[in-house]
């Protein structure tokens, strides 16, 4: 530690905040959606009651403290620092459901976390550095080459499949439907978001970026993506188990994210065989502890009252075994 520079300590400080600012957010939001599900339609269902509800807005309000940390970290510290911690989020989201919402975690999901943090932050760390950029208008031209284009159409076909087709049928069943959507549309959020924060630190440099409309149209994408983000992830919440969201979604986010990246600044032409092959075991890694996480999400609410533990039914991958008024650890005993 005191070898940091006083920016790398105070970039360390925002993003642990940030982490447990975000972690915590996801606690609070269903404590709210929950209550709010209890006095009229659940979000799961369509309802929008949450919107009244005090605690779903202070979950809400903690998120955006946690991304404002987020967003003034990468200001002084360099990204292969900040980014790897926003996995604290996860173990931060899976403590506080085992205490508060009284979701129990079993050891074999606490293995998958694990996993999950590990093999993400492999990638993180083994990722090349991306190119500097100095104007909006650099990465709008980025953002508008055919490789990316490309990206770009896959990724919003994917969610017109998921939200027209798959939600309908599966949404209420199966936790890759709600939570694809927010990962794939995110990882087109944090592009148009890097593209508003440089526009934003340009601006104050005294080079003002707002006078050109590609900045306009950057700001516009975060919004309607963070809207439909924000509205998947409420049904995510009130219908699944909150300690396997947050693993999942913070691993699915990443991929799409480190994805995107690669493709918008070519970060791939300055990796070596070693990293690519690393990066490959990260996946690996994460893929193992997301399949242990999910096979095991019952395990911990099993327990019967006379203290006897039986094994999960045999569920697919992905999916709720509850019905679709019940997340895994609200059912009704028998």
């Amino acid at each position: 530690m005191d070898q940091m520079s006083p920016d790398n300590i105070n970039g360390l400080i925002l993003a642990v905040s940030s982490s447990i600012f975000i972690g915590s957010s996801f606690i609070i939001k269903k404590k709210g959606l929950k209550k709010a599900g209890a006095s009229g339609v659940r979000a799961g269902e369509g309802g929008h009651g949450y919107l009244s509800e005090p605690w779903w807005w202070a979950g809400m309000i903690t998120m955006i403290v946690g991304e404002v940390a987020n967003f003034a970290a990468y200001a002084f510290a360099p990204a292969i620092l900040v980014t790897p911690l926003g996995a604290l989020s996860i173990i931060v989201s899976a403590v506080l459901a085992h205490f508060i919402l009284k979701e129990k975690l079993h050891i074999f999901g606490v293995l998958g976390c694990v996993l999950c943090v590990v093999g993400s932050v492999t990638i993180v760390l083994h990722a090349p550095h991306e190119q500097e950029i100095e104007s909006v208008k650099q990465v709008w031209k980025l953002a508008t080459e055919p490789s990316f284009l490309l990206y770009s159409a896959v990724i919003l076909f994917a969610v017109l499949v998921l939200i027209f087709y798959c939600e309908p049928r599966y949404g209420k069943t199966h936790l890759i439907v709600y939570v694809g959507i927010c990962s794939l549309m995110g990882s087109l959020t944090v592009m148009s978001v890097k593209a508003v924060a440089i526009a934003i630190k340009l601006t104050f440099s005294g080079m003002n970026q707002f006078k050109y409309f590609h900045a306009w149209i950057f700001i516009l994408v975060v919004a309607i993506c963070c809207l439909l983000q924000i509205n998947y992830l409420n049904k995510a919440l009130d219908t699944f188990n909150t300690a396997v969201i947050s693993p999942v979604y913070y691993v699915m986010f990443t991929t799409f994210t480190i994805i995107a990246s690669m493709i918008m600044f070519k970060d791939w032409a300055s990796q070596s065989g070693l990293q690519i092959a690393t990066q490959l075991c990260g996946f690996v890694t994460i893929l193992s502890g997301t399949f242990l996480l999910h096979k095991t999400k019952d395990m911990g609410n099993s327990a019967s009252g006379r203290g006897s533990i039986s094994m999960p039914r045999d569920t697919p991958v992905f999916t709720n075994s509850g019905s679709g008024r019940s997340s895994s650890s609200e059912k009704i005993p028998s």
